[in-house]
C-alpha cells in the first residue's frame, strides 16, 4: 500500500522521442493515464531531444530508433557525453540484431518492438527504474540466437560460479529479476546478491555492460 501511494505521489517521468505523430499520442495517453506514470515531454526528432531533454531531465526515455536526421542511436550517445541521468529505452520496429547491440553499446537500458502490450511497456519502465534491462521476446531470442556459443572462459567471465552463469544467462535472455527467481526457485534478494557479486567479478556497472560481456565473443 505503501508503494503503491509512493508511486502516485513520485510518478516516474518519461519523455517520448517518436517521429510518427499517432505512435506518439499514442504513448503519451498510456503513460498519462496509468497511475505512477506521467509523460512530461514528446519530441519529435533527435535534434529537438538533444536541445529540450538537457533541462527536463526525464527519469526515462522511450526512444524510436529510426528517426528523421539524428537517429536514436547517435542520440543517445551526444545525450550520454552530458552524463545526465537518464535511462533510454530503445522502442521499435526493428529486430536487427546489431541495431540491438549498438543501442545498448550506446547506453540503451532495453530495447522493446513496438508493438509490446501496453501492460509489459509499463512493466519494462518499472524494470528500468530498478536497474533492469528489459527486452522483448522475440529481441531476447534474436540476442539469444546470434550468440548461441558465448564462450564463458573466454570472455572475462570464467571466475562465476555456476549459479551466477545461470543467472546471468537468464539476463541475457531479458528475464525480470522476480521471472529469474522464481525460475530457480528463489528469492528476489537472493538473485540481487548473485548479481551484486557478478557486477563485482566482471568489473561492471550495470545489467546491460554484464550481458554484453556475456554475450560477446
Amino acid at each position: 500500500m505503501a508503494e503503491t501511494e509512493n508511486s502516485l505521489n513520485n510518478p516516474i517521468r518519461i519523455a517520448i522521442v517518436e517521429d510518427d505523430k499517432t505512435v506518439r499520442e499514442g504513448l503519451q495517453m498510456l503513460l498519462n493515464g496509468s497511475p505512477g506514470f506521467s509523460c512530461v515531454a514528446v519530441f519529435g526528432s533527435g535534434e529537438d531531444a538533444l536541445a529540450g531533454l538537457p533541462d527536463i531531465s526525464p527519469d526515462v526515455v522511450l526512444m524510436d530508433i529510426n528517426l528523421p536526421g539524428i537517429n536514436g542511436i547517435e542520440c543517445i550517445l551526444k545525450l550520454k557525453e552530458k552524463n545526465l541521468p537518464i535511462l533510454f529505452i530503445m522502442l521499435t520496429v526493428f529486430e536487427d540484431t546489431d541495431a540491438i547491440f549498438r543501442s545498448l553499446s550506446a547506453g540503451a537500458c532495453g530495447y522493446l518492438l513496438k508493438h509490446t502490450p501496453p501492460v509489459k511497456l509499463l512493466e519494462a519502465i518499472q524494470d528500468v527504474q530498478r536497474g533492469g534491462s528489459p527486452m522483448s521476446g522475440e529481441i531476447a531470442r534474436k540476442v539469444v540466437q546470434s550468440f548461441q556459443h558465448p564462450a564463458l572462459k573466454d570472455t572475462g567471465t570464467g571466475n562465476l560460479t555456476k549459479r551466477e552463469e545461470e543467472i546471468l544467462g537468464y539476463l541475457a535472455q531479458g528475464y525480470f529479476y522476480k521471472e529469474v527467481a522464481e525460475s530457480l526457485c528463489i528469492s528476489v534478494e537472493t538473485v540481487r546478491t548473485h548479481i551484486r557479486n557478478i557486477y563485482e567479478k566482471l568489473q561492471v556497472r550495470t545489467r546491460t555492460e554484464a550481458v554484453l560481456k556475456y554475450l560477446k565473443k
